[in-house]
This record gives structure tokens, sequence and C-alpha cells, in this order.
């Protein structure tokens, strides 16, 4: 058994696929229309296309929108991406003026920050320290 997708609640997933592939870097994987715009849409990280796929699922249903705000109000990450180094990629993201809700934070042994993916998530990245 193994984690083939798996999925963040998105508010417009034009505006998420934009973010996801030309801020942080991931690719476009799969695009399939699903109606009513919209769509079963992932994206992978460049060094592994064939590995787990981020779905950017629309956020429409009744239960995400209070989920998704309360998890922003008590500062939870919905989700964890790993790199390299974080001081690094946070110099990085910042200069493409993405927010963040904690800087780089060392916590034992990996280092962590928070950003904001400007469609209603909290996303963590982390590194071994």
């Amino acid at each position: 058994m193994r984690i083939t997708t798996t999925s963040v609640f998105v508010d417009d997933q034009d505006k998420a696929l934009a973010f996801y592939t030309d801020v942080l870097g991931f690719v476009k994987k799969t695009e399939i229309p699903l109606g009513e715009g919209a769509r079963w849409l992932t994206v992978v990280s460049p060094s592994d296309p064939d590995g787990t796929e981020l779905v950017l699922e629309p956020s429409d249903h009744s239960a995400v929108g209070s989920f998704k705000e309360a998890l922003v109000e008590d500062g939870i990450p919905f989700a964890s991406f790993g790199v390299d180094d974080v001081a690094a990629a946070h110099e990085r993201l910042t200069g493409h003026g993405v927010p963040f809700t904690q800087p780089p934070t060392p916590m034992g042994p990996v280092t962590t920050a928070v950003l904001d993916d400007t469609c209603g998530n909290l996303i963590q990245i982390a590194s071994m320290a």
C-alpha cells in the first residue's frame, strides 16, 4: 500500500494552480474536467513526477469552509511539504510575496515554517536540521 494522492481544499482552482506551480514550483500532472467549472487537477514535484499527486480540490463542500477557517484561526497547517533548506525556501518565497505565519523555526531535529497558500490554507515546509 502507498499514498498516490492527497488533497488540499482550494477556494479557486486557477489561482491555486498558479500558486502551486509558479510560486511553489510544482508541475501540473493531471487536469480532467468534471463539469460546472470543477476539474480533477493535480500537481507533483518536478523531482518526482511519478510520485504522490497533490489534488487541488475545490472547497465547495458545506463542511470545508468552517474546517479551513478553524485550522487557519488556530494556526494549524493543512499539509506539510519537505524542502532541502527551510531558510532558503523561506527567503525565496518571501521574495515572491508569499506571506508566512511562522518564520523558520528550529524544532528539535527539524526546522519548519508555515506559509499562507493564498487559497485558504496554511502549509508547513520542513527540513531536517
